[in-house]
């Protein structure tokens, strides 16, 4: 398939509908968890409506000039906006540029096209700032929005988009898609799609950068130490863990804290499943043993609690609270398990 998008057929089919019949939409939300393709299917559309020569409606050929700039994201037509980092905000200033820009004549394709990755970020100004283009659109200016969920935008915003659903592949599924569509071992294809949560990007990612797995790894095998120390260490690893040394590092900081309580949350995820028997996919094959026997030494209420109280740090990450207190409150509340 020319899009060379897994997972979300319907989606392709959807949009090469509006390309074939000219009722493409001015504008579109592309919605769903972080990796789960949301990037590259806004990017497959619009070399769809750059192309010069499709070899069919609504089929880019993938392999000319314009088709090749948008996939690097350097086509002069093609707007690509973001908060300068995950967790970041988008400023006003950028969205007022960027209505500057679709006010003019396209450069070389029949239309502009502006991608807003993560648009949850922006503020609600800056939301706010968006509507008059949403509003009364140039002629020839699409716009792509992507965010985790609608909700997690105004609803004057979503009210005037196409929204689009994403959502993961199911873990086998995606295991034998890698597999036989990207030439993955078929161990790594299954152990990369349960790790992935069914996420096609966030599996090709694992699979290109290797020292991503080591790293949830190490992380894993922090939370198996903390869960047996005493309150003094786990003090001591939060201190470690929160530490940067110069203002500008606190962002690729609290990125990394993001990150490693996402992998926490998945291993008391995978204890929550396996106490409640539900018929689900675990994340963490590899440390199977580890959450049998979680599941056995901790109430299910316990695990609950671990599970949603992960989740609540995240946010509290996410509305700049004080990293090294939040994660010596993590410290104190989680039990202690020896897990060897």
């Amino acid at each position: 398939m020319a899009w060379d998008v897994m997972g979300h057929d319907w989606a392709v089919n959807l949009l090469r509908q509006h390309l074939s019949r000219g009722e493409v939409r001015h504008a579109y939300l592309l919605c769903g968890a972080p990796g789960v393709g949301r990037r590259t299917l806004a990017l497959r559309f619009a070399q769809a409506l750059f192309c010069p020569q499709p070899t069919a409606p609504g089929e880019p050929c993938g392999v000319c000039r314009a088709c090749q700039q948008t996939l690097n994201m350097q086509f002069p037509d093609l707007h690509l906006l973001s908060a300068e980092t995950v967790g970041g905000s988008l400023r006003v200033d950028t969205i007022r540029e960027l209505q500057r820009s679709l006010s003019l004549a396209p450069f070389q394709a029949p239309c502009r096209v502006a991608l807003l990755l993560r648009f949850e970020e922006a503020t609600e100004s800056t939301q706010n700032a968006l509507l008059k283009t949403l509003e009364e659109a140039p002629e020839r200016a699409i716009l792509i929005l992507t965010a985790v969920s609608p909700e997690s935008l105004l609803p004057t915003i979503t009210s005037r988009c196409e929204i689009l659903r994403l959502r993961p592949m199911g873990v086998e599924a995606l295991g034998a898609a890698l597999h036989q569509q990207r030439g993955l071992p078929a161990e790594e294809a299954r152990r990369l799609a349960h790790l992935s949560s069914g996420r096609v990007g966030v599996a090709l990612q694992m699979h290109a950068q290797p020292e991503l797995v080591e790293k949830r790894r190490a992380y894993l095998d922090d939370l198996r130490m903390l869960l047996g120390a005493p309150h003094r260490d786990r003090f001591t690893y939060a201190k470690k863990a929160a530490e940067y040394s110069r203002p500008d590092q606190r962002s690729g900081m609290v990125e990394e804290l993001r990150r490693r309580l996402e992998v926490w949350q998945s291993l008391w995820r995978d204890v929550m499943l396996l106490q409640s028997g539900v018929e689900l996919p675990l994340v963490n094959l590899d440390d199977r043993g580890a959450v049998e026997r979680l599941a056995q030494q901790c109430p299910a209420a316990e695990v609950a609690a671990r599970v949603r109280e992960l989740e609540e740090a995240q946010d509290a990450l996410d509305a700049n609270a004080n990293p090294r207190l939040l994660f010596e409150n993590l410290a104190l509340n989680w039990p202690r398990v020896v897990l060897d």
